[in-house]
C-alpha cells in the first residue's frame, strides 16, 4: 500500500517526485523512439539517465549468455574508453548481483561494500563513491544487463533517483529488445535473399563454366590443326588462352563459395575447415593474379615478401583464399593512386607459427572505425556495406586456431596481422 502524505511539503515532494518521473519518462520515450541499433539505443538510454539524475558517469552491461558474462557495451564518463568492452562474470561485484536477483540495489558508499569491484576502478583510474545498479528488464520478465549510474553530483544518489532510473530502465530495455527483434527480422530476410542469391549465381554460372569447357575443347581443336610450321609461333598465344580459361573457372568457383560463406556466416553456420598440407605462397599468388587487373586500373602495386620461403601448414585452403581474397581487395579499394598493397610472411619455427600480414598505404581508419572491426558492432565504410567480410575473415583465421589484429593510422595506412599456427589442433580431430 502507498505511504500516504501526512504533511503539504510530503505532498510537494510526492508531486516534484512524480512530475520528474513523468518528464523522465517522456524524455527516455522521446529519446528512444528515434534510435533503431542497439548500439545508440544503448548509448541514449544512459545518456538520459545520466542527466537526469545529475550523475557523473555511468554504464551499461549486457549479458552474454554464451560466456555467462556482463560486457561494459556503452560507457560514460572520466577514461570511459578503457572500460568499454571489459567483461565481469555475471555473478560477480554489484552488477552480477543486481542481474542474478533482479534487485537493485543503491549504494552510498561503495567502500563499505564488499561485493564492489576496487579492480575496475583501479583499470581505469576513477573512483567510484555512490551508485545505483538496476536491472535491465521490463516490469516483468528476466533482466538482459545492468545499468549503472555513478557518482551525483551535489549529494548522493537515493531512493528518489531510483524511482527515477527503474522507469527509464524498463522503457530502455524494451526499446532494446523490440530492436533486436528488428535485427532478426532483418537476418532471417537476409539468410533468405542470400539463398535466393546463391540458387541465381548458381544458375548464371553454369552457361559460363560450361561455355568455358566447349571453348576449351575448340580452342585445343584449333591449335591442333595448325600447320607445324605455325604451331611455334602460336604457343604463346595458346597459353595465354589456357591461362584466362582456367582463372575463368577458377573465380566462377570461388564466386559460388564465396556466396555460400556469407550465407553461413549470417545464419552463424559453418561447416568445420578441410584441412589438408597447404602452401601459403600457392594462395597468395592466387589472389594477387585474380585482382591485378583491378589493382592496375587504380595504379596500386601488389606485391608479396617472403612468402615463398614459407613452409607447408595444414589449412582449409578455399577458406584462406577467402580471408586473403578479402584483405587485399579492401585494401586496393582504399589505397590512392601511386600505393601499394604487401602481402608479408615469416615463421617462428620454435612456436610453430607462421606471420602474415597484409599492409596498405591507404588512408587508414578512425579509432571507432577500427576498435570495432572484430566486434558485433564491426562498422563499414563502405556504402551499404555490412561488416560482414571482416567477420568472415575472423570466423575463418580462428577456426584454424589463429588469431588476427589490426593496425591503422589515419593518412598513413593498415595492417592486418594474423598468427596461424603450422598444426592446428582441429587438424588431428575426425
Amino acid at each position: 500500500m502507498p505511504t500516504i502524505p501526512k504533511s503539504a511539503d510530503d505532498i510537494a515532494r510526492r508531486i516534484a517526485r512524480l512530475q520528474r518521473e513523468v518528464e523522465a519518462a517522456r524524455r527516455i520515450s522521446q529519446t528512444l523512439s528515434q534510435h533503431i541499433e542497439v548500439d545508440e539505443l544503448v548509448g541514449e538510454a544512459l545518456r538520459t539517465a545520466l542527466e537526469v539524475v545529475g550523475a557523473e558517469a555511468g554504464s551499461v552491461l549486457l549479458a552474454d549468455p554464451t560466456s555467462k558474462q556482463l560486457v561494459f557495451r556503452h560507457v560514460i564518463g572520466e577514461k570511459a574508453e578503457l572500460l568499454r568492452g571489459t567483461t565481469i562474470p555475471w555473478d560477480q561485484g554489484i552488477a552480477g548481483a543486481v542481474f542474478t536477483s533482479g534487485e537493485p540495489q543503491v549504494i552510498s558508499d561503495v567502500t563499505q561494500d564488499r561485493r564492489h569491484l576496487a579492480r575496475i576502478d583501479k583499470s581505469t583510474g576513477y573512483t567510484t563513491r555512490d551508485m545505483i545498479s538496476l536491472p535491465l528488464k521490463r516490469w516483468e520478465g528476466k533482466p538482459i544487463g545492468v545499468l549503472e549510474v555513478l557518482n551525483k553530483r551535489g549529494g548522493r544518489l537515493g531512493d528518489d533517483d531510483l524511482a527515477i532510473l527503474t522507469i527509464i530502465s524498463a522503457i530502455a530495455a524494451a526499446a532494446i529488445q523490440q530492436a533486436r527483434l528488428f535485427e532478426k527480422t532483418k537476418l532471417a530476410e537476409m539468410v533468405r535473399l542470400l539463398g535466393d542469391i546463391g540458387h541465381d549465381v548458381k544458375n548464371l554460372l553454369t552457361p559460363v563454366v560450361c561455355g568455358l569447357g566447349l571453348l576449351d575443347s575448340q580452342i585445343d581443336g584449333f591449335f591442333d590443326s595448325l600447320p607445324a610450321a605455325e604451331v611455334s609461333k602460336a604457343q604463346k598465344t595458346r597459353e595465354l588462352c589456357d591461362e584466362v580459361i582456367g582463372l575463368l573457372k577458377v573465380n566462377a568457383r570461388r564466386i559460388q563459395d564465396r556466396v555460400k560463406e556469407m550465407a553461413d556466416c549470417v545464419k552463424g553456420l559453418s561447416a568445420p575447415p578441410q584441412f589438408a598440407s597447404c602452401e601459403v605462397a600457392s594462395v597468395v599468388r592466387s589472389v594477387l593474379e585474380a585482382l591485378r587487373l583491378f589493382a592496375e586500373e587504380k595504379e596500386i602495386s601488389l606485391r608479396s615478401e617472403g612468402i615463398e620461403a614459407l613452409p607447408p601448414l595444414m589449412a582449409d585452403e578455399r577458406r584462406l583464399y577467402i580471408v586473403f581474397y578479402n584483405l587485399v581487395n579492401n585494401a586496393v579499394s582504399e589505397v590512392p593512386s601511386g600505393g601499394s598493397v604487401t602481402v608479408r610472411g615469416r615463421t617462428e619455427p620454435a612456436a610453430g607459427i607462421v606471420l602474415l600480414s597484409v599492409a596498405d598505404t591507404g588512408r587508414g581508419m578512425p579509432p571507432e572505425v577500427r576498435d570495432s572491426l572484430f566486434t558485433a558492432r564491426a562498422i563499414s565504410r563502405k556504402l551499404g556495406g555490412t561488416g560482414l567480410g571482416t567477420k568472415i575473415v575472423k570466423d575463418v583465421v580462428e577456426s584454424h586456431g589463429g588469431q588476427i589484429t589490426v593496425e591503422s593510422e589515419e593518412g598513413v595506412g593498415t595492417t592486418f596481422h594474423i598468427r596461424l599456427p603450422l598444426h592446428p589442433p582441429q587438424a588431428g580431430r575426425g
